[in-house]
């Protein structure tokens, strides 16, 4: 038989302190412990500010949101003095920067700097007023379709398609000709109308895989209404797609006005907007090209800001493109 070993106070007191050692090694050995997991928000937010993308384009846009606010910061003359005799048709003059006279005059005399720098509140404004209308109004019509189903979600989206079939600019131009006088918010209205059916069709989607979710069966089963379940349930899972969706949209609805105005139907005088001076300066091509060329660029820089701004925020809230 195996001889038993004998045990003393002496020998536990080692076992234990030698038992305590290695578990404290053992979890010493395992490292820092991990990151707290992030949300979609932050996680996104994470990788917004190490894009350059982003950056760039967040940049120019809160520069050209500045300069639609507070126009005046940037030059104290006055978009509408005209002076034929001095400065008709004016070249620019290069070297006065942030003057008057920097990008030239106009057919009227009337200083091309001035007009873009209070040109850029229309502009925006019809983009952003555009975009709020049509995400409001697109995911209100995509969320109930999308979650009662049935003959709600069969009217809503033959609605949709109805109005999706209608060509944007020309049913603008149909709608906006209608009205004499064409000003900023008729502009957003007639857009508005015709622009929500994309983003209706998106949140119809992302709601119909939400709501089978399991928390949203649970809501349901513990007895919430449909309004506390649409806002605080399915509305935040939905936000993502809609938000990229509306970003990238926003500058297409300011190149919308610019190609509306040119055609004589979007803004008109006396409202100042990048449009209208693209309008009035296709005469003067040939003689004096500035008069064309810097509110055009003007609006490029604005519509490729938002566009890059947009892609930057679907990369980074989409988790099959990381």
């Amino acid at each position: 038989m195996p001889e038993k070993t004998a045990t003393t106070p002496e020998t536990d007191v080692t076992v234990e302190a030698a038992t305590a050692a290695a578990v404290d090694a053992s979890v010493t050995d395992t490292g820092p412990a991990p990151d707290k997991a992030r949300s979609l928000w932050s996680d996104a937010w994470h990788d917004l500010r190490r894009n350059p993308l982003f950056l760039v384009s967040a940049v120019l846009i809160f520069i050209l949101l500045v300069i639609a606010a507070f126009p005046s910061l940037f030059t104290s003359a006055s978009p509408r003095d005209a002076d034929l005799v001095n400065h008709y048709l004016q070249a620019p003059n290069w070297s006065h920067f942030f003057s008057p006279d920097w990008f030239g005059y106009d057919g009227q005399g009337r200083s091309i700097y001035a007009r873009v720098l209070y040109g850029a509140r229309a502009s925006i404004m019809v983009g952003v007023g555009v975009t709020v209308l049509v995400t409001l109004l697109g995911t209100l019509v995509g969320m109930l379709a999308g979650y009662f189903g049935g003959w709600v979600d069969t009217l809503l989206s033959r609605l949709t398609d109805v109005f999706f079939g209608i060509p944007f600019l020309l049913g603008a131009l149909v709608i906006l000709t209608s009205f004499e006088k064409r000003e900023v918010w008729v502009v957003i209205l007639a857009l508005a109308f015709l622009g929500w059916t994309q983003i209706a069709r998106v949140a119809r989607g992302s709601v119909i895989t939400i709501k089978q979710a399991d928390y949203v069966v649970a809501a349901k089963a513990l007895g919430a209404s449909t309004s506390r379940i649409l806002v605080k349930h399915i509305l935040p899972n939905a936000l993502a797609p809609i938000i990229v969706v509306a970003t990238i949209a926003l500058g297409g609805y300011i190149a919308a006005e610019a190609t509306l105005s040119f055609l004589g139907i979007g803004l008109t005088e006396p409202t100042v907007s990048w449009g209208v001076d693209v309008s009035s300066a296709r005469e003067q091509l040939r003689n004096a090209p500035h008069v064309l060329i810097v509110p055009s660029v003007m609006v490029s820089i604005t519509v490729l800001s938002f566009l890059m701004f947009g892609d930057a925020v679907r990369n980074a809230l989409d988790p099959k493109l990381r």
